[in-house]
């Protein structure tokens, strides 16, 4: 039997506010912890502090994603039943909590642009992807695009547009809207690392154009016009952008940044390697601009 767990106090303050997938695993995924760090912004320079470990346990914990009061965030994680589902980190605290206990596996936790739901890509019992909404103050799921499928991550532009990434051969990049069934192919063989803009109107995505050639890229979702933006760092396709418009990836136990309005290329801004942080992947920053959250290999 599925169940809600209901969290009322973020429920509430979310409300009060108003405001990316997964493959279906047929073994064990790497484990996997999030790290989440202090942040500092300010003219052009950007200093991050240390790195804390949320966790500190073997398995899989990824995906990690804000939320809006910056205070607390929502992760994907397995755990001894084998099944993935969101829990919620509180930052003071220090405590996780579960919030969805299903039959399913769900990933990729977003919050929805009118602060109701939580959006996430649910790999169901035959082992279709969709993308599917939990309420926040407690119901029954519902799929938001029941007919288009697989999908594998998402990022919702408004209430009802969606650009997501659509597994397949190649993977494609399609413009989807909630409630109607239809979408609209915009680009193939893409990464899995969507953003939306602090423009709000533009999406940044990962071009693969070729082996050795992957591009950050901007879609302009109201014009379709796509604009290239920089070359990856070599095998990164994770990426997050700060509040001054800087992009941020990692490589290995670094993280760099690129701000178009300062920058000629990627520039390092931290090292974890002392701190014995290796292969750094998914990338999330706070709504405030104060705290990064990333993804790295479980230490021995």
């Amino acid at each position: 039997m599925k169940k809600l767990i209901v969290i009322s106090m973020l429920a509430l303050a979310l409300i009060e506010r108003g405001a990316q997938g997964q493959a279906a695993q047929t073994t064990a995924p790497p484990g996997t912890d999030i790290f989440i760090a202090d942040l500092n912004e300010r003219g052009g320079q950007l200093r991050i502090g240390k790195a804390m470990n949320i966790r500190k346990r073997q398995g899989y914990d990824n995906q990690p994603m804000f939320l809006p009061d910056s205070k607390s965030m929502f992760y994907t994680s397995i755990r001894e039943d084998k099944q993935a589902d969101i829990y919620r980190y509180d930052i003071a605290k220090g405590a996780a909590a579960r919030v969805t206990e299903t039959a399913e596996s769900e990933y990729s936790p977003t919050i929805t642009p009118d602060g109701k739901y939580f959006s996430v890509i649910r790999v169901e019992a035959d082992s279709t992807q969709r993308l599917w909404k939990f309420p926040l103050a407690g119901g029954t799921p519902q799929p938001v695009l029941e007919k288009i499928k697989p999908v594998g991550y998402h990022v919702w532009v408004d209430q009802t547009t969606l650009v997501i990434y659509v597994l397949g051969t190649p993977n494609t990049l399609q413009l989807a809207r909630a409630g109607t069934e239809k979408a609209e192919t915009i680009i193939t063989n893409v990464g899995r690392s969507l953003r939306l803009s602090r423009r709000n109107s533009e999406v940044r995505f990962v071009h693969k154009v070729s082996a050795d050639e992957w591009l950050i890229k901007s879609l302009d979702v109201k014009t379709r016009k796509i604009t290239p933006i920089i070359k990856t760092l070599t095998g990164s396709e994770d990426f997050a952008e700060t509040r001054d418009g800087a992009l941020l990836m990692a490589k290995g136990s670094k993280l760099f940044k690129y701000n178009p309005a300062r920058d000629k290329d990627w520039q390092e801004v931290a090292d974890f390697s002392k701190e014995g942080i290796t292969s750094i992947t998914r990338l999330a920053l706070s709504p405030d601009g104060d705290r990064i959250a990333f993804v790295a290999a479980d230490a021995p």
